[in-house]
């Protein structure tokens, strides 16, 4: 059983939770994530590692509140356990293997979007930590929906909040945000945009106009985090991958989001499933006993 230690909550319907899961904690990266279960019965949800203390043993993991399994998360205080910890999963940013004397050369830019602000967290925390300055971009639809903005104060090199109504900080989308910025004379090496599907697509399509490569780290559905169910199959430079094994990081400007959407649409329903398992044949993959393979 793996304890939690904290539970705070964020914002409305969004919680922070530090949870004893010392051999997780030992290994983890930024960039990676865990599976997670309340009970034998639960369901399997997947959560970004927003934070992580070796010594301690913990993990700290952020979740919004939508659906019947986050919901009963939510209702879990501290003391209370989860049954299931499986992590970490996925492969780390690519920023940890880089070396860090190039690495503190590199004009670095994060763009998070809404809850998206948890994954990256962790990465600029961990730049900040090695020397490494990154200028934050943190959109959020309102200022009460604002998340890790003190946290996030602390170790970006620049932080500009933006909020789609004008009720905090600078006012429209991140992408204006990073238009602003452009034209203010902020160059940049390379962008790592987290959000919600629709947000990293916007910015990739501005990114690919500014020639900023850009990196995206992909949320699509998932249910075992092995690559066998292939609920999170994205097409990435024409090619098959799965965000649970070969990612959650992409090439943003080479990711097909106009498929990624409406394949996680589809999955959601058994005929959608039935039709995608015919669509995409050897390659689908049905291991999670939703598609009858």
């Amino acid at each position: 059983m793996y304890k939690i230690t904290k539970k705070r909550e964020l914002t409305t319907n969004i919680y922070l939770m530090d949870v004893e899961a010392g051999r997780v904690a030992k290994s983890c990266q930024p960039g990676q994530f865990v599976i997670v279960r309340m009970d034998q019965e639960g369901e399997r949800i997947p959560l970004t590692i927003c934070d992580y203390d070796r010594e301690k043993g913990t993990v700290t993991i952020v979740f919004q509140s939508v659906g019947a399994g986050t919901q009963m998360m939510a209702g879990l205080e501290e003391g209370d356990s989860f049954q299931d910890f499986a992590g970490p999963l996925g492969c780390p940013s690519e920023l940890v293997k880089e070396d860090l004397a190039a690495l503190r050369e590199k004009r670095i830019l994060f763009v998070a979007g809404g809850v998206g602000a948890a994954p990256v967290y962790p990465q600029v925390k961990w730049l900040h930590e090695n020397g490494v300055a990154a200028d934050v971009i943190v959109g959020s639809k309102t200022k009460d929906l604002l998340i890790l903005e003190e946290e996030m104060k602390a170790v970006a090199g620049n932080l500009y909040v933006t909020t789609d109504d004008g009720s905090y900080g600078r006012s429209g989308m991140v992408t204006q945000t990073i238009k602003d910025l452009v034209a203010e004379g902020k160059k940049y090496d390379v962008c790592i945009a987290i959000g919600p599907m629709i947000m990293m697509k916007f910015v990739c399509l501005l990114t690919k106009e500014l020639n900023l490569p850009t990196v995206v780290s992909l949320n699509p559905i998932m249910v075992d985090g092995t690559g066998m169910c292939g609920a999170c199959r994205v097409t990435v430079d024409g090619k098959v991958k799965f965000a649970c094994v070969d990612g959650p990081e992409f090439d943003g400007h080479a990711v097909n989001f106009d498929e990624a959407m409406r394949r996680q649409q589809m999955y959601k329903t058994q005929e959608g499933r039935s039709i995608l398992k015919l669509q995409e044949g050897d390659t689908h993959h049905g291991g999670c006993g939703n598609c009858g393979a």
